[in-house]
């Protein structure tokens, strides 16, 4: 098919038709957003839309609160092109962030019974607009079921962010779960919005998003008080001697691969005037290469139980919610190249570098084979280097996960372009390594 092409078109105008309605629902969702393994109202309302679209299945309760559309096209068997199942994939759970987009739906929701609560919530992320772009693509494909030449599979996933650590939650758990055992993918497809120029589409052969893993240390001393330190053995400077330690763990790797150790929480269970038994700390590693991980985990234990030791303390160490890299293959990224150039124009696709982000689609990918890229939605442009700086006049660089993060709204419109066109060229055989 060319884009001029009348499939091309319906599925353009389809988009098109749609898009007042996906800005609708990322506000609804912006204003309404909730946290990992809480995302009951937000799997409701993506329930009631796929089942108002007559999908063949609309499944919920998916490893908490996931929810899988399937639509089976109507296009005449031809071979092996009907045993194509393509799975469009986007995150639905928002952070404790406070929201100061400014916009007038930004987020005034308090999560009172969240571990660590009460906390502020917002899509810090952009979550909200991964949502409401699937839905738009479901709706776009939902309308030319009758000339879909295989099976579309939209993978609402809830814990992306990572759930509570005594909480299953996330992309594995959907996996072993089974919710995309049945039909099969052969492809994975998803993005993810970031402060690259509005429309711009980045991708990276090779590992886009880094390995990681959360970090757990409980240093333990001997709680007494505040008065007479030496009768009891005070946590307090040992937790701190780690989390200085850390900033030199990454002389532990070769310097060309990227990784980073950061401590991001530190509970304490005393009182000003108590010094208390154990001081927690919470952190994460991320890792470009997976064969680093090891290496810095087994180096942060060391520190921890050392610094520990010479504090008169003991220091337990636990890896939690471990996450493999987004690998792109070189053979996917060459397959799918045509088609988001066709939709984004030759020169708004751009190679980017690797980032120490992460994102649990990488369980996907790695199951089923597939691509996942950046979607630009910021007031930016791209530096001699390929990094995207303001853009003079605009709202300037906000990035994910900080409470000034904004997306623009006319920017959704080529999420969807994006799913259908994605969906389609790799259901008709255009679009496969």
């Amino acid at each position: 098919m060319t884009d001029t092409d009348p499939l091309y078109e319906a599925l353009d105008r389809g988009a098109a038709e749609v898009a007042g309605q996906v800005v609708a629902w990322r506000r609804h969702l912006h204003a309404h957003p909730e946290l990992s393994n809480r995302e009951e109202k937000t799997a409701a309302l993506v329930a009631d839309v796929l089942t108002g679209l007559g999908l063949d299945e609309v499944r919920t309760g998916v490893a908490g609160h996931g929810v899988v559309g399937v639509l089976r096209g109507g296009a005449p068997a031809e071979g092996r092109l009907r045993q194509r199942v393509v799975a469009l994939r986007a995150d639905m759970d928002a952070l404790p962030v406070p929201d100061r987009c400014g916009s007038p739906y930004a987020s005034q929701v308090v999560e009172a019974g969240y571990p660590g609560g009460p906390v502020p919530v917002s899509h810090a992320c952009g979550h909200d607009c991964h949502t409401a772009m699937l839905l738009g693509a479901a709706t776009v494909l939902a309308g030319v079921r009758d000339r879909l030449p295989g099976t579309a599979v939209f993978v609402f996933q809830p814990a992306e962010e990572g759930p509570p650590v005594d909480e299953p939650g996330g992309a594995r758990v959907m996996l072993e779960s089974g919710a995309l055992d049945e039909p099969r993918p052969t492809m994975v497809f998803g993005m993810h919005v970031a402060p690259y120029p509005k429309g711009v589409v980045a991708y990276r052969a090779g590992n886009q998003y880094a390995a990681s893993c959360l970090v757990k240390i409980v240093v333990t001393g001997r709680q007494v008080h505040g008065s007479s330190p030496w009768q009891g053995v005070d946590p307090m400077p040992a937790a701190g001697g780690i989390a200085v330690g850390v900033g030199q763990l990454y002389r532990q790797v070769p310097a060309h691969r990227p990784v980073t150790v950061s401590i991001g929480h530190i509970e304490d269970v005393g009182r000003f005037n108590i010094i208390g038994e154990t001081v927690t700390l919470w952190g994460t590693i991320r890792c470009e290469a997976q064969e680093d991980m090891e290496t810095l985990q087994n180096a942060l234990r060391r520190l921890a139980e050392h610094q520990a030791e010479s504090y008169g303390c003991t220091a337990v160490v636990s890896f939690l919610q471990p996450v493999p890299p987004v690998h792109n293959s070189p053979e996917w990224v060459a397959a799918a190249l045509p088609t988001l150039r066709r939709v984004a124009g030759e020169d708004r696709v751009v190679e980017t570098v690797p980032t120490l982000g992460y994102d649990d689609v990488s369980v996907f990918l790695a199951a089923f084979g597939g691509l996942y890229v950046v979607l630009g939605v910021q007031d930016t442009e791209l530096d001699a280097a390929g990094a995207p700086v303001p853009l003079p006049g605009g709202r300037g660089l906000a990035p994910n996960h900080n409470p000034q993060f904004y997306a623009d709204d006319d920017t959704l419109v080529t999420g969807v372009r994006l799913h259908v066109r994605v969906a389609w060229d790799h259901l008709d055989g255009r679009l496969e390594p």
